[in-house]
């Protein structure tokens, strides 16, 4: 435990994706995607525990089947209720906080969420992560809040945004939480590289990435990645027809059509 408390990472994950359907079960270098990211994360100094956070659905048994084999822990909820889901799975394990990692970040990196630990327990913050303002690559997005913030996060908003998007509605709301954004050092700076598992074409991309980095190190870092990516340019090239969904817009659009909720 770090600081005696309970910290828990929850890995969201479904098989219903809309854009690449079963994703977090596509394989790189003999493993699933969520099998590598519960491995990676399971590398962590200060995480007590890695949860699945999947969907009743029947279509995710395959999921539960996987944890039940590499010995994850898991939590079947609502399926678009992703903020309810994510809670209630801190919650079944008892957990005091939350790094909450979404399932299309293959190759998130361990390091990155005991520096985001350890700076987040520095001060009397509710919500810390890598993401406020981007300057890290997509994919290495981590984040850090107490169990009690995402409850009352909760209870406050009924915009469907925040709670499809979890986390959304506290960064937003920077005069009501106090938080800390992690900006990237030079090194890794590059917000332009997006190494997120969404559709065909980022599959090939982050498939490539293994190909190359696992085989040598399979704790390959997250400086690793873009020291590749910087060395060899041509990899991003397969993702230049990639169109990414817009939050901070859906957000706004529902608040202009009902309210922003106080």
């Amino acid at each position: 435990m770090y600081n005696n408390c309970k910290i828990c990472a929850t890995v969201e994950a479904r098989m219903t994706s809309s854009r690449l359907p079963g994703k977090v079960l596509m394989n790189f270098c003999g493993k699933t995607a969520l099998q590598h990211i519960v491995e990676r994360l399971k590398r962590s100094k200060y995480l007590d525990e890695v949860v699945v956070a999947t969907t009743t659905n029947k279509e995710d048994e395959p999921i539960i089947k996987l944890c039940q084999q590499i010995g994850c822990k898991y939590y079947r909820g609502s399926e678009d209720d992703v903020l309810l889901r994510v809670l209630e799975a801190a919650k079944s394990m008892q957990a005091e906080y939350i790094v909450e990692i979404t399932g299309d970040c293959p190759v998130i990196d361990w390091r990155h969420v005991d520096k985001l630990i350890e700076m987040f327990f520095s001060g009397e913050y509710a919500y810390a992560s890598n993401t406020i303002e981007r300057s890290f690559p997509r994919g290495f997005d981590t984040q850090i809040f107490p169990v009690t913030v995402l409850e009352e996060v909760n209870m406050v908003t009924r915009n469907p945004v925040d709670h499809e998007h979890v986390s959304i509605y506290i960064y937003t709301n920077p005069e009501k939480y106090k938080l800390l954004n992690w900006g990237a050092s030079e090194e890794m700076n590059h917000p332009e590289f997006e190494i997120t598992l969404d559709t065909k074409e980022d599959y090939e991309f982050i498939k490539q990435i293994y190909e190359i980095l696992y085989p040598q190190n399979p704790d390959f870092s997250a400086e690793d990645v873009v020291k590749l990516l910087l060395h060899y340019p041509e990899i991003t090239k397969t993702l230049e027809r990639t169109h990414r969904k817009d939050p901070f817009k859906q957000q706004k659009e529902w608040e202009e059509k009902h309210g922003k909720t106080v």
